[in-house]
Parts: C-alpha cells; sequence; structure tokens
C-alpha cells in the first residue's frame, strides 16, 4: 500500500478518538473518525424520521449527507451537517446508541466503506472506528485494539460529557457502554472484535502519552523491520 495506514478499534470510552488525534498529529498524517460518520448518519435518519428497520432507506441518505470535517482555532475538531455545528449532538450517548442500530446493516457498512476509502490521503491515515482492521483497512500496515474496563470507560466518557456541558449521570453513562457492548460485539455483520494481527492496548491504567507514544513505538518498529 503506497499510503501508509494505522487502524486504532475498540469499544466506546476506550479512547480512540483521543489516541487517534495524538499519533495523527504526531506523524502529522490525516485522520478517520469513522464512528462521527455512522452517527451523522443516525442524526439523520432520525431527522428524516426513517424507521430504524428500513435498510434501504438508510442507505439511500447517505448519498446525500453533506459533511464537512473542521478544525477550530484550538485544533479541535468540528463537524457539520449541513452547515450546521453538529459535534456537540452527535457525541451525545442516545446519537451513538442509534449508530450502534444502523451499523448492523450490510447495505449501510458497504456504502459507507466506500466513503471510508476516499480519507487514504498522503502522507498517512490514523483511522479509529470498531471495523477499521477487520474490514475496511485489512492491508494496515498496523493494527491496534485499545480497550480498558467498564467502568473505566464509563468514568471517561461522563467526564467527556460534563465538560461538553451535557448532563448525565455516571450510571447511565455506563449502562449505555454496555448496551453498546453488547450490540457491537453480537452484531452479524463486521462485530467489534480484535483483527488477527491486532495488537491490543489495554489502557485503562496508562496515561493518553503513553498509549501514543507505544503506537509511534510499533509504527516505526514495522517500519523499520
Amino acid at each position: 500500500m503506497s499510503v501508509p495506514v494505522i487502524t486504532i478499534d475498540g469499544p466506546s470510552g476506550s479512547g480512540k478518538g483521543t489516541i487517534t488525534r495524538e499519533v495523527a498529529s504526531t506523524l502529522n498524517w490525516h485522520i478517520l473518525d469513522s464512528g462521527a460518520l455512522y452517527r451523522i448518519l443516525a442524526l439523520a435518519v432520525e431527522g428524516q424520521q426513517v424507521d430504524w428497520g428500513n435498510e434501504v432507506d438508510t442507505r439511500k441518505i447517505i448519498s446525500e449527507l453533506n459533511i464537512d470535517f473542521q478544525r477550530d482555532a484550538s485544533g479541535c475538531q468540528v463537524i457539520y451537517l449541513d452547515e450546521i455545528d453538529v459535534t456537540k449532538e452527535i457525541r451525545q450517548e442516545k446519537c451513538g446508541t442509534n449508530a450502534s442500530r444502523i451499523a448492523k446493516f450490510s447495505l449501510v457498512r458497504d456504502e459507507l466503506m466506500l466513503l471510508q476509502k476516499n480519507f487514504i490521503k498522503s502522507p498517512g491515515l490514523v483511522a479509529d472506528g470498531r471495523d477499521m482492521g477487520t474490514v475496511v483497512f485489512p492491508e494496515a500496515v498496523l493494527k491496534i485494539f485499545l480497550t480498558a474496563s467498564a467502568a473505566e470507560r464509563s468514568k471517561r466518557r461522563y467526564k467527556q460529557l460534563k465538560e461538553q456541558g451535557i448532563n448525565v449521570s455516571l450510571s447511565a453513562v455506563l449502562k449505555d457502554i454496555l448496551n453498546r457492548d453488547e450490540q457491537d460485539e453480537s452484531r452479524d455483520i463486521a462485530p467489534l472484535v480484535p483483527a488477527l494481527d491486532a495488537v491490543t492496548i489495554d489502557s485503562s491504567d496508562l496515561s493518553i502519552d503513553n498509549v501514543s507514544q507505544e503506537i509511534i513505538r510499533l509504527y516505526k518498529a514495522r517500519m523499520n523491520a
């Protein structure tokens, strides 16, 4: 593969997004937040009042999506749908749960996979999600499966939501995390599992810098092998 790809898969709250941004920033690579695409689609499906079980109509919406990923003055990602800032809205627990509901559709996954592959750009791409290493980029030079305990993931998610001004209880976040895990791990199509050649990193007791540096070390070792 001419343009290198690092994939970072894992369950909700494992820190994929933060670690992806850190690694991409260090390498000066591009980012693919695949989870955001599913959440944006879920938001559009809800907005158009499409039945959650209607796979065909859900797929049709994908071609109509007007998505724009930008960065604000501080470098944080800002996501627009139809020129409306939906960054906070798509991070709400309800949107995440709905994203998991439509992620089980094969037609939707196939259509979004084509969109995701278009994110490969020089000098490289760091892609985070749940099936980046197993389905979307099986040829990736390095595949990471990032995990953490459900208790730790719920604490991180709770803190993140509070910082965004979203009112939620820790118990509700934990319940949602466990429900998401069940949905993602048990679906028939592209379930959440580590790629056979993935390196698993448990971030429960590790800092962002620890994890990011380890991934950079692994990548450099692969390139120098």
